[in-house]
């Protein structure tokens, strides 16, 4: 019996950019599945090439080897339709209110907009922002915006929510409480999310599968499961496993 086909199969990917005079090796050799439903961290030090493998699953970048399948064959996927993507800053019109920031994507898809402006207020309840819907992006602090961009992301119904580091921006305590609120949400919406970060501990903590890759060009050091229960709090952090987990990421690279 044949075993259904992830969700996501990259297989030997690599990227190069190319300028005027030299090339640019930007991912090299990158394998990875990636289940439906599943939360999948990528993890790995600043200019490695995460988002460039992002934006390839994005469909915004083509890649010169290897093979990139999304979807199932009996289901088409496009990427425009079936994509959602949050990035580091939450990048809301200003002059469009809340609810309008979060419809933008029905809009440029021509969706319903009857329907959608129902899914944006429940997307906004569960993003805890039901109050807001009338506000402007000035009037939210910067956890909110991302909360709204998140609801954005959603607003179509994607099958696919990439993240580019959304939490990257912020301080501390906000990013620690957005990584709970994180993890309620694809609770919730049941959506297959890519996470791209370069902290190790939110890796760990987010992640039902962390794919840690080296400096760039890209390459993969190591894809494995963290096998830490859901629901997570943050008192996780404090327990052994997690601990080994974030220390077997830094060995990998070169931080032990």
């Amino acid at each position: 019996m044949n075993s259904v086909p992830s969700f996501i199969q990259l297989d030997s990917v690599r990227k190069v950019y190319r300028g005027r005079r030299e090339e640019f090796l930007a991912v090299s050799d990158v394998t990875f599945d990636v289940e439906a439903g599943e939360l999948v961290c990528m993890v790995g030090p600043s200019g490695c090439g995460k988002t460039t493998v992002l934006k390839i699953l994005a469909g915004l970048h083509s890649h010169e080897d290897g093979t990139v399948r999304i979807g199932s064959q009996s289901d088409s996927f496009d990427p425009a339709r079936d994509i959602g993507m949050v990035f580091q800053q939450p990048l809301l019109l200003k002059w469009r209110r809340v609810i309008e920031n979060v419809l933008l994507p029905a809009e440029i898809l021509g969706l319903n907009m009857g329907e959608a402006k129902e899914r944006a207020r429940h997307l906004l309840d569960m993003v805890g922002l039901s109050g807001f819907a009338q506000s402007y992006p000035y009037e939210l602090s910067g956890g909110m915006q991302q909360r709204a961009a998140i609801a954005r992301a959603l607003v179509h119904d994607p099958k696919l929510i990439l993240m580019d580091e959304p939490f990257g921006a912020l301080d501390a305590l906000t990013r620690e409480k957005m990584n709970l609120e994180l993890l309620r949400i694809w609770s919730e919406s049941g959506k297959t999310i890519v996470f791209v970060t370069h902290g190790i501990q939110e890796a760990v903590f987010l992640g039902g599968r962390v794919v840690v890759l080296t400096a760039g060009p890209a390459r993969m050091a190591d894809n494995f499961l963290v096998d830490l229960p859901y629901p997570r709090g943050l008192d996780m952090k404090t327990q052994e496993a997690f601990g080994e987990y974030t220390r077997r990421i830094y060995k990998l690279l070169g931080m032990d």
